[in-house]
């Protein structure tokens, strides 16, 4: 099968290695790709590219084309793709969308308010007895959302995501809502319409600096399994959580097909969802993928198809971690087409090129703020760290920076 992989990061290059281990692959291409992909294409129209190349199926790593209905595209041409179409992508492309879709179903979530309006979201501000975050309500590449420490924090987020239209049209709306204290989890699951299989509960780390201090970043690592949640409980959140929305989403006309996320906050009440993504997460897959036992090729071409039930999903019965190295100054300005050296000695692990490029010359530099996700396997969790921090130390490039205690 040929094979198109949208998407240019961490995520992609592992959904990449993790398709190449199918028998059924013979051709990937990766659009745009990066410095550990290879094939990598960068074509305008993906849909033109697709049937030039006799693509058999097409695997969309990002949210934006998700919501942007590259997959409703596909299959208006006869292509297949992994992935929710436009309305069923709501759910990440609309936090308001998302918010009324779980009070609607009775799915567990903090309380909140939406406005288009500055002065009815300051009103709404002074009326809580709580502390709140403030969302923008389209897709804001991963910044659109502000926690507040006080009100008048979530009177000037509002103003600027409002009035100053910080995130464009992505905050048309903002979504106010309660502060949830707890730890985070990731939840992720194959879906196919109507069926669902769990993947690993894995958890990142989004602030830049050890002991989570800093601004938030896109993620700067990850780990799996996650010793505070159990089997029983990963089964009550695939009852309570995933299954009735895919069942919901069935019940519109709109099945979603591909990967489901929940992101949840672990409060004394329960668990409780902050946001749905309609896609694998990034740095989650660089943990969750090296666990899958099982033909990834396979899960897709049944989740497509409706046919999830019918295959038997394997996990591995080990821990593993992904440690982001990140360019210097990142999430702020950063340098780029910084020499990366090292990556030829590393052993007992896999390194997931993200924000990488080659040079005129062939080398292999930097061009983003995520560079590299190093991940490893082991028996336990401190094993697979231990893998995992002694390839890092075998990498190198100018300013490189990452957190020291991932799974921690």
């Amino acid at each position: 099968m040929n094979i198109l992989i949208v998407g240019g990061g961490g995520r992609e290059h592992a959904i990449m290695w993790k398709l190449q281990q199918s028998e059924r692959a013979q051709r990937i291409f990766v659009a745009p790709g990066n410095a550990g992909t290879a094939r990598n294409v960068n074509p305008k129209d993906i849909v033109a590219f697709s049937q030039e190349h006799a693509i058999d199926l097409v695997v969309i790593g990002p949210e934006a084309p998700l919501v942007g209905g590259v997959v409703d595209d596909l299959m208006r041409a006869g292509i297949q793709a992994f992935g929710p179409t436009a309305a069923a992508a709501q759910l990440e492309g609309s936090k308001a969308f998302a918010k009324k879709f779980m009070l609607e179903h009775g799915i567990p979530t903090a309380e909140y308010g939406e406005f288009d309006d500055v002065k009815q979201a300051f009103a709404f501000i002074d009326s809580t007895s709580y502390d709140v975050v403030v969302k923008a309500d389209g897709l804001a590449a991963g910044k659109g959302v502000i926690v507040c420490d006080s009100k008048e924090q979530a009177k000037s987020a509002v103003k600027a995501i409002l009035q100053d239209k910080q995130f464009g049209v992505a905050g048309a709306k903002v979504v106010i809502e309660e502060r949830l204290i707890g730890k985070e989890a990731s939840i992720l699951a194959f879906c196919d319409g109507q069926h669902v299989v769990m993947m690993p509960p894995s958890r990142d780390h989004k602030r830049v600096y050890d002991h989570d201090e800093g601004p938030n970043t896109g993620g700067m690592g990850a780990f799996a399994p996650v010793a505070d949640i159990s089997e029983d409980d990963l089964n009550h959140y695939k009852q309570a959580i995933i299954e009735p929305v895919i069942q919901a989403m069935a019940a519109r006309g709109t099945p979603y097909k591909g990967v489901l996320y929940a992101g949840l906050m672990l409060t004394p009440q329960g668990a409780k969802v902050l946001e749905f993504n309609c896609r694998f997460g990034d740095p989650e897959t660089q943990v969750i993928l090296p666990l899958l036992d099982s033909d990834l090729l396979e899960i897709m071409l049944a989740c497509v198809a409706g046919t999830l039930d019918q295959v038997h999903v394997q996990w591995k019965k080990a821990a593993c971690v992904t440690v982001v190295m990140a360019s210097g100054g990142y999430p702020g300005n950063y340098s780029k087409g910084v020499p990366i050296l090292g990556l030829d000695t590393v052993e007992g692990a896999m390194v997931f090129h993200a924000g990488t490029s080659r040079s005129e010359s062939g080398d292999i530099v930097t061009s983003g703020g995520r560079v590299l996700a190093v991940s490893a396997i082991g028996d336990t969790l401190q094993q697979a760290l231990n893998n995992a921090y002694t390839n890092v130390e075998k990498i190198h490039f100018d300013g490189a920076h990452y957190r020291h205690d991932i799974g921690k």
